[in-house]
């Protein structure tokens, strides 16, 4: 009788100790595909908006104008996860890195004019903007429920570790290897397949498909609205930010790769700290804090150029755009805030998406009406009216349950 005893004890523990390699070596997987991914996104975030500049000469107007196609596909992605749940999160996030790539390889060899770039500027933002959601559902599928913070950090920390090697292409590439934007664009194609490559040896089991393709329910109403202000204020931001720095400054791509460079060392420790301080002090108290840094640096960029000298005020909206984009990882807050109110897993990645899709309908059509205010008064106007997007921001992050309350 002992001897069963301790036969089945032995069985347990070796069956738990295959089951902690198995979730393991799925999440080394997972932080592979994090690597890849984010060299192909240090490339492409880089490159995009000189690339227009340089290649198009678009006005502010018509800059605003490109991103509606740009972020359709996020507006589309309740569509996009009705139609294609069935394959699983897996699957999918294969297939968007997938697309990523065949977008990108578009943007580097097949694009002759405008409308074709277009073309293949919307298929790599369909990618991406697919994988948005899958990333966080994902992460939060191989990590127990006090680590999803750290765990998504951790993630997040490695794929923006790999953004250097993106940024230092580039930076070496245009500074000194005479690199054009065709092969820094062909090269993110080839990393995001690789990464689309490594998802196809996650074990699918993980992950079962699922049954609920979007979600709109009155309980994730908070985080609704949040998606949609954040995806107002953060769309000012990634398209009037960089432009500010081109038109105004007139910084080159190799000054953008650098500035990449410091963004990819910072954001390094401020996911590792963000995804702790989700973890013990909630995440009212982490996009609260957000909300009053995003007013701050909407101030920064609105009047540096009033008070200070060209030369301090270029470093101070420098500075800005570094600390704006290291911020990025904040929207872990809202991913972990959604999988602790939600009592079934199968609503998570579909909420998350339904919440994207919202926050990328404003993202369309905010930039079309800040190219016009640019144009109209300046692009002090444009972040002023960011800052109240931001103050709004913090109001809602009030209302955000501690996680002792959701529990």
């Amino acid at each position: 009788m002992n001897q069963i005893k301790e036969d089945t004890f032995l069985r347990r523990k070796l069956n738990r100790i295959i089951f902690t390699f198995n979730e393991d070596r799925d999440f080394s997987l997972f932080l592979a595909v994090g690597f890849f991914a984010g060299i192909g996104s240090g490339i492409n975030s880089s490159v995009f908006n000189n690339y227009l500049n340089d290649v198009y000469h678009l006005t502010e107007t018509a800059r605003g104008i490109v991103e509606f196609p740009r972020e359709m596909p996020g507006a589309l992605l309740i569509v996009v996860f009705f139609l294609f749940s069935f394959l699983g999160d897996i699957r999918l996030a294969s297939i968007s890195m997938f697309l990523a790539s065949l977008g990108m390889m578009g943007l580097g060899l097949f694009s002759p004019t405008f409308i074709t770039m277009l073309f293949w500027m919307v298929v790599v933002n369909l990618g991406i903007h697919i994988y948005m959601p899958l990333s966080s559902g994902i992460g939060m599928n191989l990590s127990d429920k006090e680590q999803y913070g750290v765990r998504l950090g951790r993630y997040n920390a490695y794929s923006l570790s790999a953004t250097i090697f993106g940024y230092l292409i580039v930076w070496l590439g245009f500074k000194y290897l005479g690199v054009t934007y065709s092969i820094a664009f062909t090269i993110a194609a080839v990393c995001y397949s690789l990464a689309g490559f490594v998802f196809l040896f996650l074990k699918p089991k993980h992950y079962v498909k699922r049954k609920i393709s979007f979600v709109i329910k009155k309980k994730y109403m908070l985080f609704y609205v949040l998606s949609i202000v954040n995806g107002a204020r953060k769309q000012i931001f990634l398209t009037f930010a960089p432009w500010v720095l081109i038109k105004v400054y007139h910084l080159g791509t190799p000054t953008f790769a650098l500035l990449g460079f410091i963004i990819a060392f910072v954001s390094i420790a401020t996911r590792t700290i963000v995804g702790r301080a989700i973890d013990r002090l909630g995440e009212r108290v982490v996009l609260s804090v957000e909300a009053v840094v995003l007013i701050v640096l909407c101030m920064g960029y609105a009047f540096s150029s009033l008070i200070f000298p060209v030369s301090i005020a270029v470093i101070i909206t420098a500075a800005c755009f570094i600390m704006d984009n290291s911020l990025n990882a904040v929207e872990m807050a809202r991913s972990t805030y959604v999988k602790k109110i939600s009592d079934d897993p199968d609503e998570v990645i579909p909420t998350l998406s339904t919440g994207t899709s919202f926050d990328h309908v404003v993202s369309m059509t905010i930039p079309f009406f800040g190219g016009l205010i640019w144009t109209a008064f300046s692009f002090r106007a444009v972040f002023i009216i960011a800052s109240f997007i931001a103050v709004i921001n913090l109001f809602l992050s009030f209302k955000i349950k501690t996680t002792k309350s959701v529990e």
